[in-house]
């Protein structure tokens, strides 16, 4: 059988205050994780699972001290942003899912960035009114919006948080004064982007040393990010909002050379974090829950799982061609209203409702009833339920993978899934203070209208781009079961689906769900995980009818289950991360 991935390298000496379990056996052993030598880790207290051995630790420490997940949360996050800049950190934004234990109760936190003020629908297009090349438009100042996830972090703790915020933010200043070593993911990705990473002084600075990209074992300090979470930790949001800090984050992307940005001190001083109802769709006898509007994770994620319901997917498993084209072809219908339907419901109706209503996915659901691929032809968008009336034309936004996704829940019950991210891989390429500044804005069409029929996800003052990250709790009798996310652009959406469906319909534990090889398809192509076991799968979806792309798929699905017997936690075996627990 075909090797199915290359183990991540954990941080040498890093002890796990762990029990490990051996993963049980899957349905279908040709699909199942079979290599990868991630076990389940199991714990009865408290769990975190993040994408760095540092950012794991960090929250344990936390949780351990006797903090709850919106503790381990803060230091997570603050971490990761150190440790694997290139994903997320406190120049971005992020999504976060939470269930209070206390109240019984699910909510979601958008900490989405937004579009300058000064932002016009043609912030993406050339002077003949064309877009943009994706690049062009990425790289500089122009496609950065105002960051949320300092907000978040410290709004959602003034609220819900336990331990002091000065503690929290504390293992990220000693991590940056005392340094870390450069694993060789973060070298490989400095290694892959140093051009666009060598256009900008401070950059370059930071990730090339003499223009070369830092080695693997290097102990890298970053002096200045610490002193900026010194500013935070002692004078909360305001320090990075107002301030020195906020003048240089204007000053570096008014002035960025080539491609200089709008955003400007307004934007940071006005900038809100939004509490929002959980979108949730029934699945089986489960309720799938996650973020709504602006992010289209958790409407894809359920209009698929909604169309899936109809089917008997339990008696088959992951090497069954038919499973893969029920959800390949549920996906593209998902995808169809998805362009058509989802952006920032602050800015443009949409019908979230009539999405992921049971009658409505039963409906679409009957185009797959069929062996063989839907042809192009059939996969439109539908037309759901409306509060009001609303005429939209289809998107064509490009969303490239990078984010980092972690799960926590804490010894009370308290669950946080969060999604986050700078967007690209180091995002618009520009440094200050010690962090990336995210290319967000690039998550917007770079069209306005098609055939003078506007596009929901176009870039407007204040609005939050539309987004694929898909935080996710799964709840069982009320109560959580599942906390799972991952990063990966567009991609996120089928990751998680298809953890789900290993899950709770195949019988795979959340080792082995997240170790599945990976088949995408949002378009109509099928995205095959280059070196695993989906290739072996390439002849019959071809002869199913689709076309098919071999290709590597970097997910960073990162999940934890909660059981009668204690929580099982899953690492991503094509990330670095760690589950720790006790």
């Amino acid at each position: 059988m075909k090797k199915l991935w290359v183990s991540a390298v954990l941080a040498a000496g890093l002890a796990l205050p762990v029990q490990a379990q051996e993963a049980a056996d899957s349905v279908a052993p040709e699909m199942a994780s079979g290599v990868s030598d991630k076990q389940m880790v199991t714990a009865q207290k408290f769990m975190v699972v993040a994408a760095n051995p540092h950012a794991s630790q960090a929250g344990y420490d936390v949780l351990k001290a006797g903090g709850n997940a919106i503790d381990a949360m803060v230091a997570v996050q603050l971490v990761l942003g150190l440790v694997e800049p290139q994903s997320s950190g406190i120049g971005g934004g992020a999504f976060l899912v939470y269930y209070d234990a206390e109240a019984g109760a699910l909510t979601t936190y958008d900490g989405r960035e937004t579009a300058p003020e000064a932002a016009t629908p043609l912030l993406f297009q050339d002077a003949n009114g064309e877009p943009l090349k994706f690049y062009d438009a990425v790289v500089g100042g122009r496609s950065v919006g105002t960051p949320g996830t300092v907000k978040l972090l410290y709004d959602t703790h003034a609220e819900l948080g336990s331990l002091p915020w000065e503690d929290l933010v504390a293992p990220a200043i000693k991590l940056a004064t005392d340094g870390f070593e450069v694993s060789e993911r973060l070298h490989t990705l400095i290694t892959n982007d140093q051009e666009r990473l060598s256009r900008f002084e401070a950059t370059r600075d930071y990730f090339l040393s003499e223009g070369t990209p830092l080695p693997v074992g290097h102990l890298l300090k970053n002096p200045e990010y610490a002193a900026t979470l010194t500013a935070i930790s002692q004078n909360g949001a305001d320090a990075f909002y107002s301030g020195d800090i906020a003048q240089s984050i204007v000053e570096t992307v008014q002035s960025a050379p080539g491609n200089p940005g709008i955003l400007a001190l307004d934007d940071l001083a006005d900038y809100e974090i939004k509490e929002r109802p959980a979108v949730c769709a029934e699945y089986r006898a489960y309720d799938v829950c996650g973020m709504g509007p602006p992010s289209s994770g958790a409407l894809t994620v359920g209009q698929i799982l909604g169309q899936l319901n109809n089917f008997d997917l339990p008696s088959m498993d992951a090497s069954d061609p038919n499973a893969w084209r029920l959800i390949g072809d549920a996906s593209r219908l998902a995808f169809a209203d998805r362009g058509r339907y989802m952006a920032d419901s602050d800015y443009v109706p949409v019908p979230t409702k009539g999405l992921v209503a049971p009658a409505y996915l039963q409906e679409r659901a009957k185009l797959l009833d069929t062996d063989k691929a839907l042809t192009v032809e059939q996969v439109v968008p539908g037309n759901p339920t409306w509060d009001h009336a609303m005429l939209l034309a289809d998107d064509e936004s490009i969303e490239l993978p990078s984010t980092s996704h972690f799960s926590i829940v804490d010894a009370d019950g308290n669950a946080v899934s969060m999604t986050t991210t700078i967007e690209n891989g180091f995002g618009s390429r520009l440094m200050t203070n010690g962090f990336l500044l995210n290319n967000e804005l690039t998550d917007f069409s770079f069209r306005t209208h098609r055939e003078g029929v506007p596009i929901a996800n176009r870039v407007e003052p204040g609005k939050r781009p539309r987004s694929s990250m898909a935080p996710t709790i799964v709840m069982k009798d009320d109560k959580p079961f599942v906390v799972v996310g991952s990063p990966g652009g567009s991609r996120i959406i089928g990751y998680v689906v298809s953890t789900l469906v290993a899950n709770l319909d195949w019988g795979m534990n959340i080792q082995d769900a997240i170790d599945m090889p990976h088949l995408v398809n949002r378009f109509g192509t099928y995205d095959l995980e280059k070196g695993t076991a989906a290739e072996l799968l390439q002849p019959a979806l071809e002869e199913l009818g689709y076309k098919t792309n071999i290709r590597d798929l970097n997910s960073g699905i990162h999940g934890i289950v909660i059981t009668d017997d204690g929580l099982q936690g899953g690492v991503d075996p094509r990330r670095e991360g760690v589950a720790l627990g006790q």
